[in-house]
């Protein structure tokens, strides 16, 4: 690992309490509490009980986040939705489709509940739902999305990492393929972004979701959703909110106005303390910059995977860095007594389909690797 990413990890981990007394590596289902976040929601509480209703500065950092969130993406503001969570984002965009003429959802086998959820609740619409299966190696190539993918098709449903396993979806290719027969791509990103460099405009998605409980450091609450520009126009949600109209202080209740851009997929009033705290966990994110994170994840996970093949573990998550992201998976034959094993010995890590989820973030270091990897040889007998 080069020394600058070496670096990384260790410059920034007094920022994060936990790490003073646990290797925490569960970053895929919450990332560290900062000090930064901490005193952002305390900033809240204060000028809430100074100045009573804050209505404009809280604007103003819905405004904020939905900045910080372009530029992650290397998007536009105006392409940007604030959101509560992908479950308001993608709701939002199948409101919008067409059923009656493309009847036909994808999605692949692994994406979250979230969206297998929606997408079969679209049955009462008249959706037709497709499920895209794995193939042996536990990837999912494009041309399994292109075996489904027709002129019926409205909307297809990859994840850009997958919760599951740690394998990376080709989204680019996807996209290719939903476009060629005039279908819409959504790439739900939220095992992504903040722990690897993200274009949304490059990889030619329709729409990309997430939020900021993960790799984004802030806490549950607050989503985005990105809207690439030239669909605007075409869409039209019937899910929506106070914040969605073009002129959210007119307070007309006469008509259905929503906003030119991506607002048209906001809601209600936005989540204020959610939001001070997602702006400030996206300021670290920014300040390290997501090319130096993935290269420093990149690197720890590595070592984690050439460690985990010494000892003979199973890993599902690919060696090729192209093809994961930050998260590394390894098969057990008991996870939940494996995962309660490491956080006896203060690591926190979680679990999924027999696998142990390793998340790597900014602020882990070799260190933390070599100490999990000691735990699981003095654990060898619950990996499969």
């Amino acid at each position: 690992m080069a020394v600058e990413t070496q670096r990384l990890g260790a410059a920034i981990r007094s920022e994060f309490p936990i790490l003073a007394h646990t290797t925490y590596l569960n970053s895929c289902s919450q990332g560290a509490l900062s000090h930064r976040v901490k005193e952002a929601m305390e900033g809240w509480l204060a000028g809430w009980d100074e100045n009573g209703a804050e209505w404009e500065h809280w604007v103003e950092r819905a405004e904020a986040a939905r900045g910080a969130f372009a530029r992650l993406l290397h998007a536009e503001p105006a392409e940007l939705a604030v959101t509560t969570s992908v479950t308001q984002g993608v709701s939002g965009i199948v409101s919008a489709l067409d059923l009656a003429a493309r009847p036909k959802i994808v999605i692949s086998e692994y994406e979250f509940p979230t969206i297998g959820q929606i997408a079969h609740a679209q049955e009462l619409r008249g959706a037709e739902v497709v499920h895209v299966t794995p193939a042996e190696d536990g990837s999912i190539p494009p041309e399994r999305f292109a075996e489904v993918v027709d002129e019926r098709t409205a909307l297809v449903c990859c994840t850009t990492v997958s919760y599951r396993t740690g394998h990376r979806h080709d989204v680019a290719e996807i996209a290719r393929i939903a476009h060629e027969a005039g279908a819409l791509c959504l790439a739900d990103s939220y095992q992504a972004i903040g722990a690897i460099d993200f274009d949304a405009h490059a990889l030619g998605a329709d729409f990309v979701a997430g939020g900021t409980v993960k790799y984004l450091l802030g806490t549950s609450g607050l989503g985005f959703l990105y809207v690439r520009a030239g669909l605007l126009p075409k869409l039209l949600p019937s899910q929506t909110g106070w914040f969605a109209d073009e002129d959210i202080f007119r307070m007309d209740i006469s008509d259905y106005s929503p906003a030119a851009d991506a607002r048209r997929f906001d809601a209600g009033t936005p989540p204020v303390p959610n939001i001070y705290a997602g702006v400030a966990g996206m300021s670290i994110i920014e300040e390290a910059g997501t090319a130096a994170i993935e290269e420093h994840i990149g690197g720890l996970a590595t070592r984690l995977i050439g460690g985990l093949e010494d000892i003979g573990a199973v890993v599902p998550t690919p060696r090729d860095p192209a093809r994961r992201g930050p998260l590394v998976t390894v098969r057990s034959t008991d996870v939940r007594r494996l995962v309660d094993r490491l956080a006896a010995e203060k690591i926190v890590c979680s679990e999924r389909d027999s696998n142990l989820r390793i998340a790597l973030h900014l602020y882990n270091v070799e260190e933390d690797v070599d100490r999990l990897l000691d735990a699981l040889r003095e654990n060898r007998s619950l990996l499969a």
